[in-house]
C-alpha cells in the first residue's frame, strides 16, 4: 500500500510539473504567442532586477528565454519546459527542454532562464547539440511576489545565464543534465 501511495504522489507531481511547463493554446500559432509573451515578461523582469543585462543582450549575437518547471523528490530531479532563441538577423527558433538530475532534496519550482550567448560558435553549438551539465544548489520559497529565491547570474563557457524564479518551494543540491532541442511543431 505504501508503494502505491508513493507512486501516485510521484505521478501527480510529474503531471503538475508537466502542466506548469506546457504552453497555452491549442494551435501552433497560439503556442508561439504564449512563448513570446513569456519571453517578454521574463525580459522585463530581468531588466528590472539586472539593468545591465539589457546592454549585454543588445551586444550579443543571440539570446534564449526558457520557462521550466521541475521537481525534486528525494534523490531524483526532473523537469521540462519550452522557450525561444532570438538570433540577430534571423527568425526565432522555438525549443523544448528536458532535464534529469540526482542529488538530495525536495521541491517544486517554476522558473525562467535567460541565456545570453557571447559568440556565434557557442550559439550554434547550443542550437545543434543542446546539452548542459552542472551542479546546482537551490533554496526557494516563493509564491507570487512574496518569498525569496536565491539565484542570479552565472557565466559559463561563453554564455551568461540568468534565472528568475516564478514560484516554488525547494531545498536541494543536485547534479543534472539538461537537453534542449528544436520544437518541430512550432518552427
Amino acid at each position: 500500500m505504501e508503494r502505491i501511495t508513493i507512486g501516485l504522489c510521484g505521478l501527480l507531481i510529474i503531471l503538475f510539473c508537466y502542466g506548469c511547463a506546457t504552453t497555452a493554446g491549442n494551435t501552433p500559432e497560439a503556442k508561439r504567442r504564449s512563448i513570446f509573451a513569456m519571453k517578454n515578461e521574463a525580459l522585463s523582469e530581468l531588466y528590472n532586477i539586472h539593468p545591465e543585462a539589457k546592454s549585454k543582450i543588445s551586444a550579443a549575437p543571440g539570446y534564449a528565454v526558457f520557462s521550466n518547471a521541475n521537481i525534486g523528490l528525494f534523490l531524483v530531479s526532473v523537469g521540462n519546459g519550452h522557450g525561444v532563441i532570438n538570433r540577430k538577423g534571423t527568425k526565432p527558433i522555438f525549443m523544448k527542454m528536458g532535464e534529469v538530475g540526482v542529488g538530495l532534496g525536495l521541491g517544486i519550482k517554476d522558473f525562467r532562464a535567460i541565456f545570453v550567448f557571447h559568440d556565434e560558435i557557442t550559439l550554434n553549438k547550443f542550437i545543434k547539440e543542446g546539452w548542459g551539465f552542472g551542479a546546482h544548489t537551490d533554496v526557494t520559497a516563493k509564491a507570487g511576489d512574496a518569498g525569496v529565491a536565491v539565484g542570479g547570474e552565472i557565466l559559463y563557457d561563453g554564455i551568461t545565464i540568468y534565472q528568475l524564479t516564478e514560484s516554488g518551494l525547494a531545498l536541494r543540491a543536485v547534479v543534472k543534465g539538461t537537453k534542449y532541442w528544436k520544437d518541430d511543431n512550432l518552427n
